[in-house]
């Protein structure tokens, strides 16, 4: 798979950063880790990610805009091209050894997610989307499963911590999903659940309150797999609302129904 230029500008950027964090995460014992809030914490690891990132990216295109998790917004001299990032998404894994987390790019143009790089580095798995391309993991196309009765599903979704104020809505989410379905799962990845979503390893995906940056690259693998991605309310703009939910097609509506309430 040759992508445009701006894709192997990612894809470059994405293996660079998880060479980095795979070398931390063997030593992840000796890591020294800051509390950002409560139960979200930010390593050196994640900061020098980001660093590599920003490097790699505005490097190559300079008059990008720049969103990422660790750092303050950029506005770019071209203004409909942005770059959204999140250097470790799973950082509560990665900080336990749990080999479950992933680099994740996305490129916005005009307000749409054109461009995806969701990098599994301990697994060396490298998901990559570009509009009207395709959805690759590797050298593998991929695309969301074929399965269409709810109860053959399995679903993904996070579970707020540390007293969020969306845990009641989510447990009622729970109560209305888990009769219907095969299971559901918490791997505290939204960035690989989406990608596990395009790659037909889940049937589907929700969560709320999620950040710009734990999405944007799932909406484009999801949407180039095959796949439905709405918000929570249908109108929604994903990005800014942080709230999705996607599935193969022959789920997606029963799935949005139950969830939806």
């Amino acid at each position: 798979m040759i992508g445009s230029a701006n894709l192997n500008i990612m894809i470059k950027a994405a293996r660079k950063a998880g060479k980095s964090l795979v070398k931390d995460f063997r030593e992840v014992e000796n890591l020294q880790v800051s509390v950002k809030g409560a139960g979200d914490f930010v390593s050196k690891a994640d900061i020098a990610a980001e660093k590599i990132l920003k490097e790699e990216l505005l490097g190559a295109r300079p008059t990008y805009g720049w969103m990422a998790e660790e750092s303050d917004e950029i506005p770019g001299q071209d203004p409909t091209r942005r770059w959204i990032v999140d250097p470790l998404d799973g950082t509560t894994n990665f900080l336990h050894g749990l080999p479950h987390w992933a680099v994740s790019i996305a490129l916005e143009h005009k307000g749409k997610i054109v461009a995806g790089v969701i990098f599994d580095a301990a697994k060396d798995e490298m998901y990559f989307a570009e509009k009207g391309t395709g959805a690759w993991m590797n050298e593998t196309r991929i695309r969301v499963s074929g399965r269409h009765r709810m109860i053959e599903s399995i679903f993904a979704t996070g579970l707020p911590f540390a007293g969020r104020s969306d845990l009641p809505a989510t447990l009622q989410d729970l109560a209305r999903i888990l009769p219907a379905c095969a299971g559901v799962r918490r791997w505290g990845s939204a960035a690989l659940d989406m990608a596990y979503v395009a790659s037909g390893r889940y049937e589907g995906f929700w969560e709320r309150r999620l950040n710009a940056w734990d999405l944007a690259a799932g909406i484009i693998l999801v949407q180039e797999a095959g796949g439905l991605v709405q918000g929570l309310d249908p109108e929604g703009n994903i990005v800014e609302t942080g709230e999705v939910i996607c599935a193969n097609e022959p789920i997606f509506e029963n799935f949005a129904k139950v969830i939806r309430g």
